[in-house]
């Protein structure tokens, strides 16, 4: 375990290098945060309980979404291109010759990203968010604990999102349509626009029980004291599947994919 470890400290490493992209990434999302915030104002004028959400819930709603949105990827842009670039080169044969498993050394190197972006543009936002608006922060330490829990299984949901998205370019050759597609569905799926909570009907049932919620709308949920006893359990629960199912399930293709290039002969 200790090699992945390495990679970890390295991914957080490689990302803490970017200083001046780390501060224009902050100074983005805090004007959208800006932009989304005075955007929800106007809705939460006109509906004060919209979604189930207060004015102040749905301000911290926004900012949280901008803390999370490059922690958990929620748009793409971690280490998938890379990836999908070294399957469409031939180079993925390097890394299979490696002795480690391939998905856990791309994961490791996703976790020190995410915590490095978590750390690095996501607390800047949110404490700009608070001295602007009043926010509905949590005022005991277990809430809070509970939030980074429900975010680290995020990060898991969101990797192996990304991962299956990525192994899609043995087969396209060009992953950048099936990335193309994830990306439009985390934008949309995971709540960054508008909360799942105000989608309707049928809509609103379907996109709460994708994985992508599982990347802001319920860390949010728990943030905001909306998951607790049991239903925090179950909210766990909710992204721990997730996770369990698509980390299954590119472990599967994975290996379909690795005999994929052991016939074709790299």
């Amino acid at each position: 375990m200790r090699v992945y470890a390495v990679v970890a400290a390295g991914g957080f490493r490689r990302y803490a290098t970017y200083r001046i992209a780390t501060a224009a990434g902050v100074f983005t999302n805090t004007v959208f945060g800006f932009i989304l915030a005075y955007t929800y104002v106007a809705l939460w004028d006109e509906r004060p309980r919209l979604g189930g959400y207060d004015m102040p819930q749905a301000l911290t709603y926004v900012w949280l979404g901008q803390a999370l949105l490059m922690t958990c990827a929620m748009m793409g842009g971690g280490f998938e291109d890379e990836l999908i670039e070294r399957i469409r080169t031939g180079d993925i044969a390097v890394d299979l010759y490696r002795p480690v498993d391939l998905q856990l050394w791309w994961l490791a190197g996703d976790l020190g990203r995410a915590a490095f972006h978590l750390l690095g543009r996501g607390i800047v936002p949110m404490v700009l968010g608070a001295l602007a608006f009043d926010l509905a922060l949590p005022t005991s330490a277990g809430v809070w604990l509970a939030f980074l829990f429900s975010v680290a299984l995020g990060v898991l949901v969101s990797f192996a999102i990304r991962y299956l998205v990525a192994l899609s370019a043995f087969w396209l050759l060009d992953g950048a349509g099936a990335a193309q597609i994830a990306f439009l569905a985390g934008l949309f799926f995971s709540g960054l626009l508008l909360p799942l909570n105000l989608f309707p009907g049928l809509l609103g049932e379907v996109a709460r029980a994708l994985p992508w919620s599982a990347l802001l709308q319920v860390p949010a949920d728990v943030f905001l004291g909306k998951h607790t006893g049991w239903g925090l359990v179950q909210a766990y629960g909710f992204q721990a599947g997730w996770a369990l199912v698509l980390l299954l399930a590119g472990r599967l293709v994975q290996s379909v994919a690795t005999r994929r290039v052991v016939v074709q002969g790299g």
